[in-house]
């Protein structure tokens, strides 16, 4: 019988605060793990990690950060005591031809990582690493990159994209609304998925000013990239959360696979 090959996440992680309260985004992402095989370990790539060259957390009991301020006191006290995966780390610097992989023993998991992984993973059973953001590099080349790590679906490894399609943080409210602009840019790019049009949601920078507004920044959209580096073309995706929120936040996530 052919061993499954592992689903691909990416998903729109948003407020903290979705990692203690019970709403719409932090119940949906608790039903997308219930639907998932049971992974050997756990990839994410986070919005929350850039640096100059790609990194991987190396060390055998990474460290829960809050990367964030101006929250409640219980977030900051929540705790996400996931393993590291030594093995892992080798799999992914074999795996990935494009450069030189370099092992990290400072980092941790941010938020962008555990704060989804708290509703999916609550018990925190599942060895997690994070790879970083090499903000030195366009933006075709995490989705390259991206494309490399395609071996470890088959070898039981869960990888998760971890930020926003929409993240305007200069323009966000808090409260349920949505931005025209942010509206049209996500539906456009949720569409170019189904379709399996990967090239205008790489040059995000030539579809107009909904698309400059969402980007923004552009560390956000990042993980995107390497989720969408991962499908093979005419598999199934699968949306979830897909709602914009604060006027100019993409919660929208996905399955693939």
């Amino acid at each position: 019988m052919p061993k499954t090959r592992m689903p691909v996440l990416f998903v729109g992680h948003g407020n903290p605060m979705n990692a203690i309260e019970d709403n719409e985004f932090s119940l949906a992402w608790s039903e997308a793990a219930k639907a998932l095989p049971m992974p050997k370990a756990i990839l994410c790539i986070s919005a929350h990690w850039e640096t100059a060259g790609t990194k991987i957390t190396a060390m055998d009991k990474p460290k829960t950060i809050h990367d964030f301020y101006g929250f409640p006191r219980e977030l900051f006290a929540v705790e996400y005591p996931a393993a590291g995966s030594p093995d892992l780390v080798q799999i992914v610097r074999k795996a990935i031809k494009m450069t030189e992989v370099q092992p990290d023993m400072e980092w941790g998991l941010d938020h962008g990582t555990w704060s989804v992984l708290k509703r999916m993973f609550p018990l925190a059973d599942v060895p997690v690493v994070q790879l970083s953001l090499d903000r030195t590099q366009p933006f075709e080349y995490h989705y390259q990159l991206g494309k490399q790590l395609k071996k470890l679906r088959d070898e039981d490894v869960l990888i998760l994209g971890s930020g926003n399609l929409v993240h305007n943080l200069r323009t966000v409210v808090f409260d349920d609304v949505a931005f025209d602009w942010a509206v049209d840019f996500d539906k456009r790019v949720s569409q170019w998925i189904m379709e399996d049009d990967h090239d205008p949601i790489i040059h995000y920078e030539k579809q107009g000013q909904s698309a400059l507004l969402s980007v923004n920044s552009g560390e956000h959209y990042l993980p995107l990239l390497y989720t969408l580096g991962l499908k093979e073309s005419g598999e199934p995706v699968s949306f979830f959360a897909d709602k914009v929120w604060g006027g100019s936040l993409s919660m929208r996530s996905f399955r693939i696979g």
